[in-house]
């Protein structure tokens, strides 16, 4: 699998971190930055990685944060991104199975590096179980087509 990982200055370490272990797992890593702790702009990133995923160039990305929150909302700005700020393996997990999350979010300042490494794992190996769940992301990208004719129109 092919997964984007980028974060921002306050994400930076834990970042550097992720690919090392994305890589370790299996996968092929595309670095989306930031590459210094140097401030920037997070919905810069988020939107970089976000292009990535719904161009097909990866299959999943994972942004990390301050809280992991900004990110998940930037990134889910763009149409066909399903972002998920996950704080512990349920979350992580949920998110994969019940929603087809195709983006991880994660907070740098509010998680240790052992929970972070594991919901990673969990996040990356768990699949879409489909059934009904497939029904409900099909019913979220229905409301994504929606806002868009609705901005398109004006309403």
């Amino acid at each position: 699998m092919r997964v984007a990982v980028g974060g921002d200055h306050r994400g930076y370490m834990v970042r550097a971190r992720l690919l090392e272990l994305v890589k370790r797992l299996g996968h092929e890593v595309v670095d989306v930055g930031t590459q210094t702790s140097e401030p920037v702009d997070y919905p810069d990133i988020a939107l970089r990685m976000a292009r990535k995923v719904v161009d097909g160039e990866v299959d999943r990305g994972i942004l990390v944060c301050g809280t992991g929150l900004g990110m998940c909302i930037a990134a889910n700005k763009v149409h066909g991104i399903r972002a998920a700020p996950c704080h512990d393996d349920l979350t992580a997990q949920m998110s994969r199975s019940h929603n087809d999350a195709n983006v991880l979010c994660l907070s740098a300042d509010m998680l240790g590096e052992r929970v972070v490494d594991q919901m990673v794992k969990i996040w990356l190996n768990t699949p879409f179980e489909g059934g009904r769940h497939a029904r409900r992301v099909a019913k979220i990208t229905a409301l994504e087509r929606q806002a868009e004719q609705a901005a398109g129109s004006g309403q």
